[in-house]
């Protein structure tokens, strides 16, 4: 089977094959930057980047393609997350947001809101708050019943009386929020200690509905919405280590051609990436490399497009790094994307039009797009 090579050893870094990137450099005057989200907010088919930094109180967006940068909201202090979704038809997003944001429960707000532009997307936007829900993480929004009409997901970091350095004894809400009335309804209280990611995806791709996958303390779980109620299937465990470096931390969902596999960083803020195969209708777990320091992000993406994914992977600390790993003969090869730039968040979009996916990373003050200059294959 093509996959087994995914069981063999550590990813080899080949240094003598660059890249075929170009970095540019948007801004280096963030305060904690945290996550970046493509969009285009300004409806002229151009995806715009969203920056959003957790020292300041400032959420901004660079235009494409001179990458003006325009001023959101100065008014959200410790933000910690955004998702972007038209709620209502108009062609210009609104954008979710959770800000008030602390590791502590005991000492954070975790403030919900939607921003909506005041008829100019470059001008200020209208903050209405919707919800107070402590430690409230990361926000996405997902169709859920396959009618086209999003929900949004508000996955909290842990419960309410989760405390370090363990945060044992409390179980991490998940819960969603229909446009309109945004009233608080409870998807999970099953994930323990920490939930640190969420994913929406189609988990086959002939759904109609998105399911909802996250990354948690317990490990790698899949939720999906039934006439009945929802679904909660455990795919993997993630680290076996004593908690707290236990289970996973940020997850992706790749494919290999046909053949689906999951990519995760682990354990929490962890060191590892792992490749997640099928076998026998159970997730075989492959460590492809344990070199990171305090990982944050990672994406699958098909870069050359060769039909197989490759996996983007940044961490914070220690070498401050963002690694891709490519499928080879006899494991996962890894190369370096950008050696210093510690990565929080990675996103990727055509951000230039030219039919290949780009990668666009923040890190505690830079904000970078990564041009992707390889030739396509057809």
């Amino acid at each position: 089977m093509r996959l087994a090579v995914l069981a063999l050893g550590f990813a080899a870094i080949l240094q003598s094959q660059p890249l075929p990137f170009t970095p540019h450099l948007i801004t280096t005057d963030l305060r904690g930057g945290y996550q970046t989200v493509v969009a285009d907010l300004n409806r002229d088919g151009k995806p715009d980047i969203i920056a959003l930094a957790s020292g300041g109180s400032e959420l901004v967006w660079f235009e494409n393609p001179t990458w003006q940068r325009h001023l959101i909201s100065g008014d959200l202090p410790r933000a910690i997350n955004c998702a972007v979704n038209d709620t209502d038809g108009d062609g210009f997003p609104e954008i979710a947001v959770a800000w008030m944001f602390e590791n502590e429960a005991s000492k954070s707000v975790g403030k919900v809101g939607v921003l909506r532009h005041n008829g100019d997307p470059r001008l200020p936007w209208k903050l209405q708050q919707i919800d107070e829900l402590t430690t409230s993480h990361r926000l996405r929004w997902a169709d859920i019943d396959g009618s086209g009409r999003k929900t949004l997901v508000n996955g909290a970091l842990t419960g309410a009386h989760a405390a370090a350095p363990n945060y044992g004894g409390d179980h991490a809400p998940l819960v969603m929020y229909r446009p309109g009335d945004w009233k608080r309804e409870v998807i999970s209280e099953a994930n323990e200690g920490v939930q640190h990611a969420v994913l929406v995806a189609k988990w086959n791709l002939s759904d109609r509905r998105d399911s909802i996958l996250t990354a948690s303390f317990s490990g790698i779980h899949l939720f999906q919405s039934t006439r009945n109620g929802w679904t909660r299937t455990e795919l993997a465990k993630g680290d076996d280590s004593p908690c707290p470096k236990c289970g996973s931390s940020d997850i992706a969902i790749g494919y290999l051609g046909k053949e689906k596999f999951l990519a995760a960083i682990e354990p929490w803020h962890g060191n590892q990436v792992a490749v997640y195969t099928l076998k026998n209708k159970l997730w075989q777990r492959h460590k492809i490399d344990d070199s990171l320091t305090d990982g944050h992000t990672i994406l699958a993406v098909d870069i050359d497009g060769d039909g197989k994914d490759e996996v983007v992977a940044g961490f914070r600390q220690g070498a401050k790094s963002i690694y891709i790993y490519s499928e080879g003969k006899s494991g996962w090869d890894k190369r370096v994307l950008d050696s210093g730039m510690g990565a929080a968040s990675c996103a990727s979009a055509d951000l230039n039009g030219d039919g290949a996916p780009d990668v666009v990373c923040i890190a505690s003050s830079s904000l970078k797009w990564y041009e992707n200059t390889t030739p396509r294959r057809r």
